[in-house]
């Protein structure tokens, strides 16, 4: 290929990719992945709602709610007569999609700073499965946001930060000192992943250094959930360019695809919903999380505001479809012995559907036959991925969401390498993959 042909083969890419390299770059915490969700939301007419106040929804507008900064639920208004089945119509007038905010990564602890000799640390804890290793020896930046004192208890003003420059780093130890340590190493959490920030005999410490940035006092800052993140940006990469290295694919790969579904042009022909929890990578378990009566709440909320019956919202439910979209894991060339027999998803060849007969995965067979008609009709390409029989796997939101609302769910997601690094891997055209089966998936 010559070098002005591949130029305007990366030109395109980039273009094609753009909201999705956006929120991998600016989402560096839960808070800032919902922050561009929302900028989005709202620039495409949906109106902001609040659980604690009454709604005035209006028939084929959009509307989004925000619970506690890190959750959002956004949904379209279709027509009166398509929110409820009748015998005439089949088709699910729920169409939703879930998925999650939140990443692998280390947090800072209240009371952070810490000093040994000329060294000023700081105190962290490891969110989610993260791969320790994978977190030294790298460029580490802090983001999250910071609770800060006013005259009302009640009413701490919340703000967001995001240092954009790299401030810690979690060094190694060498080979020379620990000559085991290429046989495999587990790492002391508490000892060994602890972050270094400076060499001064000056610094005050990050408790300091944080009021300034903001530009508070330290005895202001009542609180945080801020977290570390790999400062370096996603890029294009391999001899042709297919390959997307970047971290937090696992989940804003399927945060972003379902945000583009939400925001195209095409009229509702459903209730179209998508849920993107917090805190499914420790579980779920919270009030924000896809465990919580959090969305159940909103979709009741919706169809007492516009008038239905509890008799037509419980219709609506039971005749809804689901899609729990979180990645997949990718066959593996280096570790053949890790996948399934027969179900092998690679990267590049279209997005996965999960299949687990524990349920772990809520695919059924229906479901996923839907799910694949869509596809075939429109060239959409996609697999099918299994755990191996003796490697289980981990959980989706698929499970919890279908467990409060009985509808058909498929679990699905960009099958990716690396899963849980700091740094992760995708085919590229995969994410384009994603896309277009969830916008055909509520255009069906």
């Amino acid at each position: 290929m010559k070098k002005k042909e591949r130029r305007k083969v990366k030109q395109k890419m980039n273009k094609e990719y753009e909201l999705f390299i956006n929120i991998l770059t600016e989402g560096t915490s839960p808070y800032h992945v919902i922050g561009f969700t929302k900028k989005e939301l709202e620039a495409h007419g949906f109106e902001k709602l609040s659980m604690k106040q009454s709604w005035n929804l209006e028939f084929e507008k959009n509307y989004y709610v925000e619970a506690y900064g890190t959750t959002v639920i956004a949904f379209r208004l279709p027509k009166k007569d398509q929110m409820v089945p009748t015998e005439e119509k089949s088709d699910p007038v729920i169409r939703l999609m879930a998925s999650h905010t939140d990443f692998p990564n280390l947090r800072i602890k209240s009371n952070p700073d810490l000093k040994e000799k000329v060294y000023a640390k700081i105190n962290t804890e490891v969110y989610g499965g993260a791969i320790h290793s994978t977190w030294l020896d790298r460029p580490l930046a802090v983001s999250g946001r910071v609770s800060i004192r006013t005259k009302n208890p009640f009413a701490p003003e919340i703000m967001f930060y995001d240092s954009k420059r790299p401030l810690f780093i979690v060094p190694n130890l060498a080979i020379h000192m620990d000559r085991e340590t290429n046989k495999g190493k587990a790492f002391n959490q508490q000892t060994q992943l602890i972050p270094i920030g400076s060499l001064s005999e000056d610094n005050k410490g990050f408790m300091e250094f944080l009021a300034k940035e903001l530009q508070v006092k330290k005895e202001d800052i009542l609180g945080f959930e801020l977290g570390l993140y790999d400062e370096e940006a996603p890029i294009m990469m391999g001899m042709d360019e297919d390959m997307l290295s970047a971290s937090r694919i696992d989940n804003i790969s399927s945060v972003s695809a379902s945000l583009e579904a939400m925001i195209r042009d095409n009229e509702a022909k459903s209730l179209e919903v998508s849920a993107f929890f917090d805190h499914e990578e420790i579980g779920s378990e919270t009030k924000q999380g896809a465990k919580s009566h959090l969305l159940q709440d909103v979709l009741k909320k919706v169809y007492e505001s516009l008038g239905f019956s509890s008799d037509e919202y419980m219709r609506a439910v039971y005749g809804g479809m689901a899609l729990s979209v979180d990645v997949a894991h990718a066959y593996h060339p280096n570790y053949s012995e890790k996948a399934d027999l027969t179900n092998q998803p690679m990267m590049g060849k279209g997005f996965a559907i999960k299949e687990a007969s524990s349920q772990s995965y809520t695919t059924d067979s229906e479901a996923i036959a839907v799910l694949k008609s869509i596809c075939d009709k429109n060239q959409i390409a996609y697999q099918i991925y299994a755990n191996r029989s003796d490697i289980p796997g981990g959980r989706t939101l698929g499970s919890f969401v279908s467990s409060q609302l009985p509808m058909k769910t498929v679990d699905m997601g960009v099958p990716i390498l690396s899963m849980h690094s700091a740094r992760e891997l995708m085919g590229a055209a995969d994410y384009r993959y994603i896309r277009e089966a969830m916008i055909a998936f509520l255009n069906a």
